[in-house]
């Protein structure tokens, strides 16, 4: 099993290499396209700005070679709202690959949504083992509205899309890396899932 984590301008690498080395598979940090390719999973992390993110991904190429990934790609927080088809941060078009719009959360809801939420309507291999309710760690500005791909939901205000999966792409808007054992559960249920 090899799995590779993507690098891009966008933070929270090394907390996704801890929770990988925890785990024990091999893996490697990497921009290049033929490793992202051939690696059996990819993880695809952020924290950021979607504007910036998608900049540096189209100049590098980095779009492209995600959107053509088949092995299983797990995107967290920024990297969820990127597989989308358009942020509202910045007006921004993302890649596609899961339809639907990101937009910021309405107030007076505090912003951003940080801390421990549940997680329910639990509807993909990924939860695995993981009891309906949950909780995960979150933190984040935007979110994605329940959809067609939705497959776990979280309550803030109102209901959002807390993952959602097309194919062989599944996104998560909370951190498992940061959410105790039900994150590093959903972690090995993804570097178990068979598409």
């Amino acid at each position: 099993m090899s799995v590779a984590i993507v690098r891009y301008n966008a933070g929270n690498i090394k907390s996704v290499v801890n929770a990988v080395e925890r785990i024990g598979v091999r893996y490697c940090v990497t921009d290049d396209a033929d490793e992202l390719k051939s690696a059996d999973r990819v993880i695809f992390p952020g924290v950021g700005a979607a504007g910036s993110a998608m900049e540096h991904l189209r100049a590098t190429g980095l779009d492209r070679t995600l959107a053509s990934l088949t092995s299983p790609v797990l995107g967290i927080c920024l990297g969820m709202q990127l597989l989308c088809t358009r942020s509202e941060e910045g007006d921004t078009e993302t890649l596609g690959i899961i339809s639907g719009e990101v937009q910021r959360f309405v107030e007076p809801e505090k912003i951003p949504h940080m801390g421990w939420s549940r997680v329910t309507n639990l509807n993909h291999p990924i939860f695995s083992g993981i009891a309906e309710g949950s909780y995960f760690y979150f933190v984040h500005s935007y979110r994605l509205e329940p959809c067609d791909e939705t497959i776990a939901m979280c309550m803030y205000g109102d209901l959002f899309s807390a993952a959602a999966a097309t194919r062989n792409f599944v996104g998560v808007q909370f951190h498992p890396e940061k959410s105790a054992d039900a994150g590093e559960r959903l972690l090995r249920n993804f570097l178990e899932w068979k598409i």
